[in-house]
């Protein structure tokens, strides 16, 4: 079963799909969004018809302390709609820290300074962490 993670923020969306099996989460290209428009949401929905997903796992940005904060429950309604037009169960996933480990394993890769700083790849990282973390779910 093919899932897509999804890592969204006000700027960017981070995008990682798993394999044919469900196992492994591999990035895909990030979205850019303009500032104080709509969520690209027909985008994301034709993304995940090219690939074949039956599921979407969306990264919940909880409060440190587990709580909802005002751009959670702006999280949580992009989900919700995209789950109503595409059809697909949408997930959430708390994605506390994830943008800090995202970012080490980024600068880890041992790229050169002006790719590691490249926010795309931060977003498919943080995308990645999110959907595995679902995938290794019991």
């Amino acid at each position: 079963m093919r899932v897509l993670g999804i890592d969204f923020g006000e700027r960017r969306i981070g995008l990682a799909l798993s394999d044919p099996s469900g196992t492994l989460a591999s990035p895909l290209p990030t979205l850019k969004r303009r500032k104080g428009k709509r969520p690209p949401l027909s985008a994301l929905a034709e993304i995940a018809a090219e690939h074949g997903v039956e599921a979407v796992v969306v990264g919940l940005p909880l409060t440190l302390d587990g709580g909802d904060s005002d751009w959670t429950r702006t999280v949580r309604e992009v989900g919700r709609a995209l789950g109503e037009r595409t059809g697909l169960p949408v997930h959430f996933m708390d994605e506390r820290l994830t943008s800090v480990r995202a970012e080490r394993a980024v600068r880890s890769l041992g790229l050169p300074k002006k790719k590691r700083e490249e926010k795309e790849r931060v977003d498919a990282a943080a995308a990645i962490l999110i959907l595995q973390a679902w995938l290794d779910l019991p």
